[in-house]
């Protein structure tokens, strides 16, 4: 074995990490970006946007994606915090 002490990382004031969850945007909100600007441009004329809002009905009537699960990482810091750190009345 080896005859080295383990290297002892300085304590942290807090053991988390920010914001893990991610939001998914939606898909369908670039198509309806599209169908908003095809009839800005066209005067509100519905015979010259109607492939971006056949687009746009295909996209809203397909079945939601699953929602992705949460990170529970900040849980487990939490609650395995007490093992990896050490009060700080013990050092001063």
């Amino acid at each position: 074995m080896s005859s080295r002490k383990a290297m002892r990382l300085p304590p942290l004031e807090v053991l988390r990490v920010k914001k893990p969850n991610k939001i998914e945007p939606n898909p369908c909100h670039l198509v309806m970006n599209h169908v908003l600007a095809c009839w800005a441009s066209a005067g509100f004329n519905t015979a010259g946007c109607a492939n971006v809002e056949a687009a746009l009905r295909a996209c809203m009537d397909k079945p939601p994606a699953p929602p992705t699960p949460k990170n529970n990482i900040n849980y487990h810091l939490n609650r395995l915090s007490s093992r990896l750190t050490q009060k700080a009345s013990r050092h001063t």
